[in-house]
């Protein structure tokens, strides 16, 4: 399964790591905000949501982070680095 099927179907959960302040930029349709600074708080909502997870920032540096700290904490599920919102928005079109 790749990225863009995930999305188009819906078959998992986006996850938006971006801060409040930058999805004045933009929101992909269903994407959950969760700050990454806010990840580690949120592990046992993220245990809970439909796999699998696909994670986006502003450039793909915070997602890819979001993703390691996810399976650091013993997160198993399919997670995707889903890249930045310009990379994202290129799958849903």
């Amino acid at each position: 399964m790749d990225i863009k099927e995930i999305i188009h179907e819906k078959q998992g959960t986006v996850i938006d790591v971006r801060n409040e302040s930058e999805l004045s930029e933009g929101k992909i349709p269903g994407a959950i905000n969760i700050p990454l600074s806010d990840i580690p708080y949120r592990l046992a909502e993220i245990k809970e949501m439909k796999a699998p997870l696909v994670l986006y920032c502003r450039s793909g540096n915070r997602s890819a982070m979001a993703v390691s700290m996810l399976r650091s904490a013993g997160i198993n599920k399919e997670m995707y680095n889903g890249g930045g919102y310009y990379d994202m928005l290129k799958y849903i079109n």
